[in-house]
């Protein structure tokens, strides 16, 4: 009997993407056949993991729904619409409401649910799941479709957040901070690294919070440790908070080769009456006190953070304190945003008192600063050498990356195939330096 297509679209942030491998294991598990971002209406059900954490995230995850409603009707195809997430999660009945034809809602954590209606619409003979299984945090930890490369892979080590930022819904949507035991992490690890992963990348909504709920203490150096055991090549931290920072990883990262030495850490801004009214539970001499700690420890790391411009009642001042701020601190990776209001919020019972042209303005401003530190720091790197990883071939360049670069957010390192053809993706390479832009590296193999 021919196996059921499913097509499954992920959308938002890396926590999404985690979220929707893993229903893609489980799904093939139960029989079915998954394949990411598929155009072509050749397949039974769409799956849509949602976005609802701002407001372009929501505007595309509704356009997406809608691209594929348009699509079933033009095709005349039978296809099932799938939608959860965030957003479902968030909007239910407005979902409901605005586009009845989403065959099946549910929000987040709905993997079973999601399962089971699918079970139920085809005449596959799989067998039916239990009540226990795919319910949040499984102790079984199933096999994920990997769907961005087989060389990284993201690991999700807890849910949730205790935080209450006045600008962010998330704690709104996901609830409470949830860990996951250290033994379950390091299983999918292993289990990964035999799928062929060399790089995993630690995340969550705050991942120094590690631990607190599960076991009483924070314990992301202790995780950080056990996952240093297994065979990964490379593992690297993102989603940190400031407040409370677990600075003892910092002689961890010097002792293991494993642990890159990068750093994420959105500090969302530096004025102090704004960061108490963002409720960030730290002052501006805190913050850089960290950073100058952080940078002392180990002397290579790479720091990144993200800031928010336009937050309600930013005047010019504070803006040009965080404008100071980031000349002065010389970021080696840095997002930007303006300030986007969400219902239910501490900052959404706000005025929302700065235009969209001065926000506009102001990230113009930042990213343009951040845009000169990026390129005198990478012209530094002309001539040096870095152990690379090798993500992808795009037109006549390998494209590839260093310890101290992210997927998808941060520089990537270009080599010429020409010169350098029998290189292959998700190896790592030595390569030497030879020019640089604003965000881009050039480079030979050694």
């Amino acid at each position: 009997m021919q196996k059921s297509k499913i097509n499954l679209v992920s959308l938002g942030c890396s926590k999404n993407t985690v979220d929707s491998e893993s229903l893609a294991g489980k799904l093939i598990k139960e029989g079915f056949s998954v394949e990411f971002d598929m155009v072509k209406p050749s397949f039974d059900f769409v799956i849509i993991n949602t976005c609802g954490f701002i407001d372009k995230a929501k505007e595309e995850s509704i356009n997406v729904i809608l691209e594929f409603v348009n699509l079933r009707k033009e095709s005349r195809e039978t296809f099932k619409i799938i939608v959860y997430g965030c957003l479902a999660e968030r909007y239910k009945r407005e979902l409901l409401q605005e586009i009845p034809e989403i065959d099946l809602l549910c929000g987040i954590m709905s993997d079973k649910r999601i399962i089971s209606y699918i079970q139920t619409q085809t005449t596959s003979t799989t067998q039916k799941i239990s009540d226990e299984q795919y319910n949040g945090y499984s102790t079984t930890v199933t096999k994920r479709k990997l769907s961005a490369a087989e060389h990284y892979a993201y690991i999700k080590i807890s849910e949730g957040c205790d935080r209450r930022c006045s600008f962010c819904a998330i704690p709104l949507i996901k609830g409470k901070h949830v860990s996951r035991p250290i033994e379950d992490i390091v299983e999918e690890a292993n289990m990964l690294v035999k799928q062929g992963v060399k790089e995993i990348i630690l995340i969550a909504q705050d991942t120094s919070y590690y631990g607190l709920d599960l076991y009483g203490e924070r314990k992301l150096y202790d995780l950080l440790k056990s996952l240093c055991r297994t065979n990964v090549h490379w593992i690297r931290l993102q989603y940190t908070y400031p407040n409370q920072f677990p600075t003892k990883i910092l002689d961890l990262m010097n002792e293991e080769k494993k642990i890159c030495h990068y750093l994420d850490m959105p500090l969302q801004h530096i004025n102090d009456r704004i960061l108490n009214s963002m409720n960030r539970n730290i002052t501006a001499d805190r913050i850089i006190s960290l950073i100058n700690n952080v940078r002392n420890k180990v002397k290579d790391i790479a720091f990144r953070t993200t800031l928010i411009v336009g937050y309600p009642s930013e005047t010019q001042a504070e803006f040009e304190e965080l404008k100071q701020f980031v000349t002065q601190t010389r970021f080696d990776r840095m997002g930007a945003f303006t300030y986007s209001k969400e219902e239910g919020t501490m900052a959404g019972r706000m005025n929302d008192d700065v235009s969209e042209r001065e926000k506009q303005r102001r990230l113009y401003e930042l990213t343009d600063i951040q845009e000169k530190i990026s390129f005198k720091l990478n012209q530094n790197k002309i001539g040096k050498t870095f152990e690379t990883i090798i993500d992808r071939k795009e037109g006549e360049y390998f494209i590839g990356r260093t310890q101290y670069d992210s997927p998808e957010v941060d520089n990537e390192v270009l080599i010429p195939i020409k010169d350098n053809p029998s290189l292959k993706i998700g190896e790592f390479y030595r390569i030497k330096i030879t020019d640089a832009t604003e965000f881009d590296l050039y480079g030979q193999t050694e």
